[in-house]
């Protein structure tokens, strides 16, 4: 179970890195296209500032290579060796698979590159 606190935590809901307790984003969708990389300034619960320096998420891109590798692996992996298909098939499920998911990939990668260089801080949470 993953449970607020742990970095996997952040990385797969887009949480504040140091308190997990609101999303980085501004629309939590990642599929409304005009707000998918739209991020707030601060954490309205602990201050921090997301965007460390200008053009800080420009290291996530190649974090998003890494996923999409991984995303068209398992795409491939479960259209020909599982499902047997063709490899013209498999081939056209990578694409829809990379097409499909690139909001998702595109938020994963700057989640998992902002939580290289910030941690969970458990000081921050107010407690009720």
């Amino acid at each position: 179970m993953i449970k607020k606190g742990m970095k996997l935590y952040s990385i797969l809901f887009g949480a504040c890195p140091k308190c997990h307790q609101e999303s980085m984003y501004v629309t939590k969708n990642p599929y409304v296209l005009s707000d998918t990389l739209k991020i707030n300034d601060k954490c309205s619960h602990c201050g921090t500032r997301y965007r460390m320096e200008p053009s800080f998420f420009y290291g996530s891109m190649y974090v998003s290579y890494a996923v999409g590798i991984a995303f068209a692996v398992a795409a491939f992996v479960i259209s020909y060796l599982i499902i047997e298909t063709s490899l013209i098939t498999a081939f056209i499920a990578i694409i829809l698979t990379l097409i499909g998911f690139m909001p998702i990939i595109m938020r994963l990668s700057r989640n998992i590159w902002i939580n290289l260089f910030m941690s969970y801080d458990k000081s921050l949470v107010k407690k009720d």
